[in-house]
């Protein structure tokens, strides 16, 4: 049986961006199984610390370890962008493209896909060329591919931030269904209703520091610090 790639850990990691220090340090130790969301005001660092965690961004100072090699772990892994990236392609092709990325076989690649798109009720969709999708279906398109190479962690920077009720609640359902699969998920987002809806967990950064950690129903109940509690208020956090 092969071993799962978590936990993730971070020992005073570091992100710096022209001599200045955008996260860190920080001690955070990620766990298989579950969501946990992290929440923080605007420029607090969410979407740079996902990024790290998935490797898009260089740790200048401090270690990061996964359970297993950090070449293993990558592969075993995906990532889904606020702006989804569209392939040049028809909504099909968009789907079966990474999958043959991946060594699927180009019939278990075509079925597969098919099975996603329908998943996500894209099924109808399937023909057109992914540009011309809304928003909300950009971004279940997106999601589906990330799902489809079968991740042990997914990581989202806020994937409902600009979609309609009936999108975000599509998404959520998906996500749900895919935690009861055993794919973990590490998402950012900045809706309490969302973050009270999906978490297991509470990250709460600011000014790039971790200053709360914890299982969301203590986080809304009695968060630890000032600023997370400003926060829940919806109070301006500066």
């Amino acid at each position: 049986m092969v071993s799962r790639i978590l936990p993730l850990k971070l020992q005073k990691a570091c992100v710096k961006k022209r001599g200045k220090t955008i996260i860190g340090p920080i001690d955070l130790e990620i766990s298989d199984g579950g969501v946990t969301i992290i929440m923080g005001p605007n420029g607090s660092g969410k979407t740079t610390l996902l990024r790290l965690l998935h490797g898009l961004e260089r740790i200048h100072s401090g270690a990061m370890s996964w359970k297993c090699e950090t070449k293993e772990a990558i592969q075993r892994q995906a990532f889904v962008f606020q702006t989804p990236i569209m392939l040049r392609r028809t909504v099909f092709e968009n789907m079966v493209f990474p999958l043959k990325l991946r060594h699927f076989s180009s019939q278990k690649a075509k079925t597969h896909a098919a099975e996603w798109l329908d998943r996500v009720n894209l099924t109808g969709a399937a023909h057109l060329n992914a540009a011309v999708l809304s928003g909300g279906e950009k971004q279940k398109l997106a999601l589906a591919r990330a799902l489809a190479i079968k991740p042990e962690i997914l990581f989202l920077d806020e994937p409902t931030a600009n979609l309609d009720g009936t999108s975000t609640r599509e998404i959520e359902t998906v996500l749900r269904k895919s935690v009861q699969d055993g794919i973990k998920i590490v998402m950012a987002t900045h809706d309490l209703g969302q973050a009270s809806r999906l978490a297991d967990e509470i990250l709460f950064l600011y000014r790039g520091l971790l200053h709360d950690q914890g299982d969301a129903a203590s986080f809304f109940k009695q968060p630890v610090t000032m600023e997370a509690s400003a926060f829940i208020k919806g109070e301006i956090v500066e």
